[in-house]
């Protein structure tokens, strides 16, 4: 009799342990048909700034991509964890490109495309990549999670970038005075990148410079050349998507090391352009771009 009972009791466990392991995939299954009715989402990513006046730049980059993506929601993330520890403090909370992913995932969405909105494809870019690929190999997770390249990804991303340059200089410089370009910089290989660049604007022109901040051409490369070809003016403008705290200190700041004092102290002139690349149309569109890329694969 004993046995009887546990031999029953054995089958009903089984029975409802099955059962409910059925039931959830039934829910999961429902789940998964009710997500799957969503377009892709967008998530935008960058390294992120703290300067309100900079964030103009990200203002419109996310206008161009809801122009050319009207039913796809749009998210943030910073990669920069300093910055987003910043805004928190004044109220503005931004996630991290894998607390976004999982928000996301959260939400029942299952394709999502992620844009870089990095200058090059360096550390930052690879390391979005690596830890992107990881949501990938998730229970129930994304059916499709792609990343585009960042605006400067391709020998034809440096010609779009080259011609772009020649739209935004000021009007009112004049052919002999300089155009010096301050990008980040690093010392990932992928710096060869600024380097390429110098080539390509000095093609177009030989007064238009391009230097880094943290790799090169570096400033003294750039001082040198000036100070051979005699320049007596040069525009200072920042080769970067947001116009942040490099360029209003680091470019054209009044500190003694700033890039603006050292030329001034060498007998040349400075006019600071204060404004982000991806303020500008021409260069949003590079990002948008590799946006359409991997939109294209959302299907």
């Amino acid at each position: 009799m004993l046995k009887r009972m546990i031999a029953c009791w054995i089958v009903l466990g089984c029975v409802l342990f099955y059962g409910s392991m059925a039931l959830a995939g039934a829910h999961g299954d429902m789940d998964r048909q009710r997500a799957s009715g969503k377009g892709p989402a967008i998530l935008l990513v960058t390294f992120g700034t703290s300067i309100p006046s900079a964030q103009a730049a990200f203002a419109n980059i996310e206008e161009q991509v809801k122009a050319a993506f009207p039913d796809a929601p749009v998210k943030w993330a910073y990669t920069s964890y300093i910055i987003r520890e910043k805004l928190a403090k004044s109220g503005q909370h931004l996630d991290s490109p894998e607390v976004a992913l999982a928000k996301l995932m959260d939400e029942g969405h299952k394709r999502v495309a992620i844009q870089s909105l990095h200058m090059i494809p360096g550390a930052e870019f690879h390391d979005l990549k690596v830890n992107a690929d990881a949501f990938k190999g998730m229970v129930d997770g994304f059916e499709r999670l792609l990343v585009g390249y960042p605006a400067l990804s391709t020998s034809e991303d440096l010609t779009k970038a080259a011609d772009a340059v020649m739209t935004i200089i000021p009007k009112e410089r004049k052919k002999d005075e300089a155009v010096v370009l301050m990008g980040h910089g690093t010392h990932h290989p992928s710096n060869a990148v600024y380097e390429a660049m110098m080539y390509r604007l000095q093609r177009r022109d030989p007064n238009v410079f391009m230097g880094t901040v943290e790799g090169g051409p570096t400033l003294d490369d750039i001082k040198e050349m000036l100070l051979e070809r005699g320049v007596k003016k040069a525009w200072l403008m920042p080769f970067m998507s947001v116009a942040g705290d490099h360029a209003v200190n680091d470019l054209a700041g009044d500190e003694n090391d700033s890039w603006k004092s050292v030329l001034t102290e060498a007998g040349i002139e400075c006019a600071p352009v204060i404004k982000g690349l991806a303020e500008y149309d021409a260069f949003t569109d590079l990002w948008l771009d590799h946006l359409k890329v991997v939109m294209g694969h959302m299907r």
